[in-house]
Parts: C-alpha cells; sequence; structure tokens
C-alpha cells in the first residue's frame, strides 16, 4: 500500500545506529596518567542516602583515580553520616571535628589529591567531591603530585546531588549515604532474549525471501513453458517488488549512512528525536501491516479479502486485507510513540523494529556475492570508524553518543531493538542496532534463496552455515561487550568476518565461488530444452 515510503526509509533506517551496547560502567581512560598508588578505573558508584533514618534519593557518582576501591555490595557497605566541609573547598584543614564520617566537599581551587589527602588527615572516611556542573568529572592525580597513597574513597557527584545533601544538612537533618559500586553480572538473560530475536528475525525474512524468489521462478518457468508472450510483462513487474543493490549503491552506502550518523551527532536534541520518532513509526506502520497482510493471508478465512481489491486515491489498488488491518498498525505505532517513556515501551519498539526490518530483508535483496562482500566490507570499515576512530577527531564516539541519545534527555533514538536487564543492578538496556540485523541478513537471506534455486539440501546448501555463522559472530559480540564492562562494541566488527568468510570459503571450497560471485543463481536450463531431452531419453 506504501511499498515508495519503505524504500524510502530503508535507507534511512540502513544509515542509523549499527551497536551492540550494554551502558558502561567501567570507564577505561588511556590519556589519564597511571603511576602506582593512581591506577584504578574510573568506575560508576551508586549513593544511596538516608534523611533522618528514612530512605530517600539515590544519586550516581564516579570513582576516582586514587583511594582504595569502593565495596561492590551492598550489604557489606556501610551507611555513614555526611558532613559539610568548613571551609567548602576542603584545601585547608577543616574547622569542624571528624570521627570518620564522610565529608562532602565543592570541587576547586586546590587539586583532588590535596582535598582527600586533607580529608584522611581530618578524620574522614570517605570525600565526595560535588561537581559544579550536571556532568560528572574524571578525578586523577596530577603529573607533580607524590603524596598519592590516599587510604579514603573519593567519590564525585553531579551538583544537583551536592545541592540536595547541603540543604537537608542546613535543615539540621541527619544524613547518610551508602557507597558501592556493584559488577554486573556475566551474563544477563537480556542478551541472551536480544540474540535470540535478531537471528530468529533473520531466519524469518530469509524464508519469506525465499519463498517468493522460488515462486517467481516457478511463475518464470510455466510462462517460458507454455511460450507466453505474457513473460516479458510478467518479469517488468515482478522486478519491481523488490529492489537489487548495486555495487555503487553498496559503496555510496558508507558515505550516505556516514553524513546522517554526523547529522544525528550535530543535531542531536529533543526536537530531532521526535522527528526520528515519527519517521520510525511511519517505517513501523508499513513493516508491521506488510507482515501482518502476509502472515493472515496464510490462512483461508482471509484469502478472499486479501485477492479483492478496492481502489484509493494517490495508494491505488489496496486490497481489502490490507485496508482493514492498516487502522490498527496506526493506532498500536501511535500508542507506543505517546508512550514510549514507559517502562513497557520496549515491546512496541521491538514489535515495530522486528517487522520494519523483515519487511526491509523482503523488499531489498544483493543479486551476487560480490555486491554482498562490498557491502558488508564498507559497512565492515563504517562500524568500526564511527565506534573507535572516531573519538580522534570528535573526543567522543560518534556512534556510542547517538545510540545512546545524549544530549536529546531520550534514551536512545528508537531505530534499535532493546530489552530491560532484569537481573543488572545498574539497570538499563541491552541494545542491538538495526544495520547490525539488516546487512549481514541481506546476505543470508541470497543463501537460502540461492539453495532454493539450486534445490540444495540444508546441509549441502550455504543458508545453514551463513545462518550459524552469524550467530556465533552476534554471540562473540556479546562476549566482548561483557569483557568490556557494558562498553559499546561494533558489531559488524565481528559478525562480518564470521558470515561473509564462512560464505566466500565455503563456495570456494565446493567451487561454486564463480556463480556465487557473478550470477548469484544456479544456471537453470529452458523448460523447453528439458523436455526435449527427456523426450529422447525416452525414445532411447
Amino acid at each position: 500500500m506504501v511499498l515508495p515510503h519503505g524504500v524510502f526509509l530503508l535507507f534511512f533506517m540502513l544509515s542509523s545506529a549499527t551497536l551492540a551496547l550494554a551502558g558502561d560502567i567501567v570507564h577505561h581512560d588511556d590519556v589519564a596518567p597511571r603511576r602506582p598508588g593512581c591506577e584504578n578505573n574510573f568506575v560508576l558508584v551508586k549513593v544511596p542516602t538516608w534523611i533522618d533514618g528514612v530512605e530517600n534519593s539515590e544519586y550516581v557518582g564516579v570513582g576516582a583515580r586514587f583511594g582504595p576501591t569502593l565495596e561492590s555490595k551492598e550489604k557489606r557497605a556501610n551507611h555513614t553520616r555526611v558532613v559539610m566541609a568548613d571551609p567548602p573547598d576542603c584545601c585547608s584543614k577543616p574547622k569542624n571535628k571528624l570521627t570518620s564520617e564522610i565529608i562532602v566537599v565543592q570541587r576547586g581551587k586546590c587539586s583532588f589529591t590535596t582535598k582527600a589527602n586533607i580529608a584522611e588527615e581530618a578524620g574522614a572516611s570517605a570525600i565526595l567531591i560535588i561537581n559544579y556542573r550536571t556532568e560528572l568529572f574524571k578525578m586523577v592525580c596530577e603529573e607533580n603530585e607524590t603524596d598519592v597513597d590516599i587510604g579514603i574513597p573519593a567519590v564525585m557527584l553531579p551538583q544537583y546531588a551536592g545541592l540536595n545533601i547541603e540543604k537537608h544538612i542546613k535543615n539540621n537533618s541527619t544524613v547518610s549515604v551508602q557507597l558501592y559500586s556493584p559488577l554486573r553480572p556475566l551474563v544477563d538473560v537480556a542478551e541472551v532474549f536480544l540474540w535470540l530475536m535478531a537471528v530468529g528475525t533473520i531466519l524469518c525474512a530469509s524464508y519469506w525471501s525465499a519463498w517468493t524468489a522460488r515462486e517467481a521462478a516457478i511463475e518464470q518457468e510455466k510462462l517460458l513453458k507454455d511460450a507466453s508472450d505474457e513473460y516479458l510483462s510478467t518479469q517488468n513487474v515482478g522486478s519491481s517488488g523488490y529492489v537489487e543493490i548495486s555495487t555503487v549503491a553498496a559503496i555510496l552506502f558508507v558515505v550516505i549512512a556516514s553524513c546522517f550518523l554526523v547529522m544525528l551527532y550535530k543535531l542531536m536534541s529533543f526536537w530531532f528525536v521526535e522527528v526520528l520518532v515519527v519517521l520510525f513509526c511511519i517505517g513501523g506502520v508499513e513493516g508491521l501491516q506488510t507482515c501482518l497482510v502476509a502472515l493472515l493471508s496464510c490462512f483461508r478465512w482471509f484469502q478472499h479479502a486479501a485477492q479483492t481489491f478496492v481502489k484509493i486515491p494517490f495508494f491505488g489498488a489496496v486490497s481489502y486485507l490490507t485496508f482493514a488491518v492498516t487502522p490498527f498498525c496506526i493506532v498500536f505505532a501511535v500508542i507506543w510513540a505517546v508512550y514510549r517513556r514507559a517502562s513497557f515501551a520496549w515491546i512496541g519498539q521491538d514489535i515495530l523494529g522486528i517487522t520494519l526490518i523483515i519487511t526491509v530483508l523482503q523488499i531489498v535483496r544483493i543479486p551476487n556475492l560480490k555486491v554482498g562482500t562490498v557491502l558488508l566490507s564498507c559497512a565492515f570499515l563504517y562500524d568500526i570508524f564511527w565506534v573507535f576512530v572516531s573519538k580522534r577527531w570528535f573526543h567522543e564516539s560518534v556512534m556510542i553518543v547517538v545510540a545512546r541519545g545524549d544530549k536529546s534527555g531520550e534514551d536512545g533514538i528508537p531505530m534499535l531493538l532493546k530489552i530491560p536487564r532484569l537481573f543488572d543492578p545498574w539497570g538499563g538496556y541491552s541494545i542491538i542496532g538495526f544495520g547490525d540485523i539488516i546487512l549481514p541478513g541481506l546476505l543470508v537471506a541470497f543463501s537460502l534463496r540461492y539453495d532454493w534455486l539450486a534445490k540444495k539440501s540444508l546441509r549441502a546448501g550455504y543458508f545453514l552455515w551463513a545462518m550459524t555463522a552469524y550467530g556465533l559472530g552476534l554471540l562473540i559480540t556479546y562476549v566482548a561487550l561483557n569483557l568490556m564492562d557494558g562498553h559499546g562494541q561494533p558489531a559488524l566488527l565481528y559478525i562480518v568476518p564470521f558470515t561473509l568468510g564462512t560464505f566466500l570459503s565455503l563456495g570456494k571450497k565446493r567451487g561454486e565461488l564463480k556463480i556465487l560471485w557473478t550470477r548469484g543463481e544456479p544456471e537453470r536450463p529452458c523448460p523447453h530444452m528439458q523436455e526435449e531431452d527427456q523426450q529422447s531419453l525416452n525414445q532411447h
């Protein structure tokens, strides 16, 4: 019904973030100097507060490069009273007497290690340094400092946390806090379900694509066999049902995707994310409608409605089934957009996203292995550049910033599949970008189309091995993600070598690499020649 919009949105979706992310709790920094006594990782710290014994707000701070490491278990972290420093900057000995309290100081006027040393000498058990901005700042040791053997933990809190704590203390309330930095679980169930979602989406899309390709091939054989003049016109109509990517388009993808990513990075704001939400809803409506119509058409109760058409201005001929399903799809997308900040909104986002990805993989095809190799190789370099190399120019990973939706006030762009991390003390979501499914999915779908047209068995074909390679590549991505403490990983860095390498190696070993590279489909003899050969065999 709205196929032209789907083709337009396809390249928009392909240009979005390709990233696996779980949220950082350990921030590695190769720039900040390390030396004995000043070599801690920058870890996030939970700081729950109690006002007069009643639990209050919980803040998140960041641990310093120096000092002892913090407790990881909440039950082992002590409830300790908090006092304000006098003077507030703690650059000189505090006037108030300390007996193992946690001292709250303001950032500025002297180094972080100087504040920590003075607080420790005054009897504090820990020091909370309040930043003068909302953001957190990494506390390091200065190069010329020698006294870095500090025995109390130091944590930086954002400005609003310091203001709240100070307000309660000035009201003569007793404020106490805990300081601990819980570890992530080795494997979260969210990553398992996300893996199943990605693999299942490619599996469904591949079988749908292969089925339509086989049906088209059977129809062509019938027309050729009957020597029908309708063949050419039917061929032209069928070719408009999907889009084939050329080698030039595959190369241009990287340029267009990079430009779009930089635009997202530079214009990232609340209103811009709202625009992306609208575009995502349009694509999601199309994807959901296409998948529902295809699914319902398989049941005989809906076949008549699927084959009966009504003419609608601008859209042309539309089946009654499509006409009936579309309002539901629109309402579904609108409800998700309105409640997208709710805790359950990820379910609607994943449904819209999965159906859109399946529709894209049905519409778009790579004609041969050559185009697939160029596309995935370019995407491989694109992913590495914008996750890792972009830090040199932009001082932060452009891909990670865009995926998280930094500076927008939102939880990230909507072009992602995500699942909440249920057993993670830090919460958050495990996410995967559309590109990590669509791009390798094009190659996997191509492999199944080739197998069916060549009438290969599952083991003798390419699909089983390509699908397995994709699953292993994505699994390695999540292993790397956990080893890097949740720091965003370019999934295509692992998926492309597995998927493409397996396909190329298998094709070469079987002696079919030339056909896969150029034609992209097996050679099929003309039905007339098959009949003549069969007749000659029967005569003999």
